[in-house]
């Protein structure tokens, strides 16, 4: 018999209250919707780590982030994945990443895939002038006016805001459409190169993880799902405002607020065409009745922030539930509906997919198969735990990512937060504080207190005592070698 084929698709920045099925009043995402009445749903999936590149260890190695280190970014050569696993049992395997250079090669994302496309190599028109910022590529004389005028306040004030305002009147001087804007490849890209593959080079059994990048700022949905949504007047010359005033750092929030219904209009039409494209995918499975043995997990690296603690995008400075809270779908002719609401951390989801496609787990795996739970309708509840390096916004470079560890233990109610830069303690009750505005002091449900607590203890113990110092060094030595190769002169740059 045919093992079951599997199907991983994760959505940058989808978090857990803009789908249908957890309760959004925005018909945003009807075809999962419709899925998640034949699937197991999680209402309480919990990232390993926020953003991106601590999300992702979790998700295909089944490895906390900070598992190898702070400075060890992606997957390490020889570390086993969910890819790896399949391909060694005879796995057909391919990914298409839309774009996002933390999951590329570079980072060891192409293990264990025969074919990797992440779309790095391919430019988009207009990219270079997708948010026009203020001060990026001032002249001599504007540094200086610059500099001039930021010895007041209110002078510096009104500064910023004419060169804004400058730097957007150049801008809508160059009309580009939507898709000309866009910074990544839109889903139906990689949906159309994902049909091809299944339908030219796939042969069961097969695994396929998609990667897509359509939530994540700038937000520049195509005009199709703006329609769809009913979202009119949104013309590209408005997006491009929108998306330049939403990221300028000199606006207070009041007046950021005045545009977020916008901003959160474009963010909805990007998850609404992920949603359409899924639909596709899933479509074309059926042309190849492929579908009925094929296993389906949707998911989200990460959520994103609108502002709900003063905070944009998804800068990991206190792992709020709007970034680490996230949908997950798991679809299989053999599990039955179900709801199932105890936290579960995706360091779980790799373990779990294998065995639902009846492949040997890697003993080093960190998270645990939750399969059999699944068919019997209901999983044992454990906390889950979420980390990252404090405030990390780029790490590219070594030394930006030896930050502070930021540490997150959640379980159905209550959620506690560690902050090592200053050795504070959150605990919030997310059923009376949801939005965890009122941490509760600690003479108050010391029991809680305590038991989570303990789980971070030993979180932080089991972490540094299974540390496989054979994996780091080769992490170390791939980025040292990458760093040189990129640095290298190439013949075209060569002076001759």
């Amino acid at each position: 018999m045919t093992k079951r084929s599997l199907i991983l698709i994760t959505i940058d920045c989808l978090r857990a209250d803009r789908v249908g099925y957890e309760g959004y009043s925005r018909p945003v995402t009807p075809f999962l919707d419709s899925l998640s009445r034949e699937s197991a749903i999680f209402s309480n999936a919990i990232v390993a780590g926020a953003p991106t590149y601590f999300s992702l260890p979790g998700i295909l190695a089944s490895r906390h982030p900070l598992g190898l280190g702070r400075e060890i970014l992606g997957v390490a050569p020889g570390e086993a994945t969910v890819a790896t696993a399949l391909q060694e049992a005879g796995y057909t395997t391919a990914a298409f990443v839309a774009g996002n250079p933390y999951l590329s090669s570079h980072y060891g994302y192409d293990q264990g895939f025969s074919s990797l496309r992440d779309f790095l190599d391919t430019p988009l028109p207009g990219e270079s002038n997708v948010i026009a910022q203020p001060k990026a590529g001032l002249s001599n004389l504007n540094r200086r006016l610059d500099a001039l005028s930021h010895r007041s306040r209110l002078a510096g004030a009104l500064y910023d805001e004419v060169y804004f305002r400058y730097c957007q009147w150049r801008s809508q001087r160059e009309s580009l459409s939507m898709d000309q804007l866009r910074r990544y490849p839109a889903a139906n890209i990689l949906v159309d190169e994902a049909c091809s593959w299944l339908r030219s080079t796939a042969r069961p059994p097969f695994f396929l993880w998609l990667h897509f990048m359509d939530p994540h700022h700038p937000y520049y949905p195509p005009d199709e799902a703006l329609v769809s949504l009913g979202i009119r007047g949104m013309s590209s010359r408005r997006a491009r405002f929108l998306n330049s005033f939403w990221n300028r750092g000199d606006v207070g929030r009041e007046r950021l607020r005045r545009y977020r219904a916008e901003v959160m209009s474009l963010y909805d039409a990007g998850v609404h065409w992920v949603d359409a494209q899924i639909s596709r995918l899933v479509d074309c499975l059926k042309q190849l009745h492929c579908w009925d043995n094929t296993v389906l997990a949707v998911t989200a690296d990460h959520g994103e922030e609108f502002l709900e603690h003063g905070r944009r995008y998804h800068s990991p400075t206190n792992l709020p539930e709007e970034l680490i809270h996230v949908p997950l779908i798991i679809r299989a002719t053999d599990l039955r509906p179900a709801s199932l609401r105890g936290p579960f951390s995706l360091v779980h989801l790799a373990p779990t997919l294998l065995e639902a496609v009846s492949v040997d787990v890697p003993a080093r795996f960190q998270g645990r198969s939750h399969w059999k739970e699944m068919l019997g309708g209901e999983i044992n509840a454990e906390p889950a735990v979420a980390e990252c390096a404090e405030g990390s916004d780029h790490h590219l470079r070594v030394e930006d990512r030896l930050r502070p560890r930021l540490l997150a233990v959640r379980d159905n109610r209550y959620k506690l937060v560690i902050r090592f830069s200053d050795r504070t303690v959150r605990l919030c009750d997310l059923e009376t504080d949801p939005e965890e505005h009122s941490p509760m002091p600690e003479s108050v449900q010391t029991d809680q207190w305590v038991k989570l607590l303990k789980v971070a203890r030993d979180h932080l113990r089991k972490s540094t005592a299974d540390r496989n110092i054979d994996l780091v060094l080769k992490a170390r030595v791939r980025e040292i070698r990458k760093s040189v190769e990129s640095a290298a002169p190439t013949p075209s740059s060569i002076e001759v």
